[in-house]
């Protein structure tokens, strides 16, 4: 029997159509000669989890996503996903499917986490859904502290800005200026010194010297008559000593006590007590004393004027005369 010539291009086209149907699904993860089954899961929301992301068990691919919906008749807006499962896996009832991150790009997955029920799904049940926080939430969790702590630090540094300008106003600013200027100045001060001391030093270098050498000769005399300053010092520590035995202490004790009954003398005498204290207190002396000195004043200008008076001396004789008043 002869195949005619379309048959044949018939045949591979068929072929070439279910090779191509066939690459389609192997790209996007399904086998259609594998066994496989469908699970379902309902997710709040579902954060870039799309068609064809892989369904894993501890890092294994068992699966991949094929269909996600939005529940018709749901006032929470939740999401249902649909799992195909290639791989003739056992699992428990109550298991969780949990939406996580794939890798650092935030590529998404789906991790199956084994329950401890002993029973098995089918296919058509539902898993308990889970979502993990995703690279942003973490980040943001990570940020939150450290954003708090920056805009705490711009709030003290605004503060501290806000205090620095108002501290630093026109008349604060003209202050440093001068007092900048006045180190300035200071500092020509200072090199003009040092040009003069270097001068100074220079021109009296000789004197210096002389200097030096007499003071290292003075220190040489002292290091060699150390010993003599040595027994110096020990005759003075001796001298001392025999001070500190003597009766320096008893010889004190009575001229403090001679200067007490001084002091009791002359609080006496300041109070009119005794010949010394009558003499101080009364002037009837100080008048007597005043009076005979006036009379005795008196008799010796009559003995200069009238000496025949007291003076009776003649040979011959005297004339009485009158007196004279």
């Amino acid at each position: 029997m002869k195949v005619s010539k379309e048959f044949k291009i018939g045949i591979v086209v068929v072929f070439a159509i279910g090779a191509f149907i066939w690459g389609i699904n192997f790209l996007k993860g399904s086998n259609l000669f594998t066994h496989k089954y469908f699970l379902f899961a309902v997710y709040p929301k579902i954060d870039g989890l799309i068609p064809a992301n892989p369904v894993l068990i501890s890092g294994y691919k068992i699966g991949q996503v094929t269909d996600i919906s939005l529940m018709k008749n749901d006032s929470k807006n939740r999401v249902l996903v649909k799992f195909l499962l290639t791989e003739n896996v056992n699992i428990p009832k109550g298991s969780i499917a949990r939406s996580i991150s794939a890798d650092l790009l935030g590529q998404k997955a789906v991790e199956i986490i084994f329950s401890q029920n002993t029973e098995f799904v089918k296919s058509g049940d539902t898993l308990v859904a889970e979502t993990e926080s995703g690279f942003k939430e973490a980040l943001d969790k990570r940020i939150a502290p450290i954003q708090a702590k920056a805009e705490n630090l711009i709030s003290s540094m605004d503060s501290v800005l806000t205090v620095v300008n108002s501290i630093l106003n026109k008349k604060t600013r003209d202050n440093l200026d001068k007092s900048f200027e006045s180190i300035h100045k200071a500092i020509l001060s200072l090199e003009q010194t040092a040009y003069k001391l270097d001068d100074l030093i220079g021109s009296e270098k000789a004197k210096i010297s002389s200097i030096l050498t007499h003071i290292n000769a003075v220190t040489a005399n002292l290091d060699k008559n150390g010993e003599k300053i040595n027994n110096i010092i020990s005759n003075l520590s001796n001298v001392s000593d025999s001070l500190a035995k003597s009766q320096l202490k008893e010889a004190i004790a009575d001229a403090d006590k001679s200067l007490k009954e001084l002091n009791i003398l002359l609080a006496g005498i300041n109070k009119g007590q005794g010949t010394l204290g009558k003499m101080a207190k009364n002037d009837s002396l100080y008048n007597n004393l005043n009076k005979s000195s006036a009379d005795l004043d008196r008799l010796l200008n009559d003995l200069r004027l009238n000496p025949e008076r007291y003076i009776h001396f003649s040979v011959f004789g005297r004339k009485k005369k009158p007196a004279t008043q």
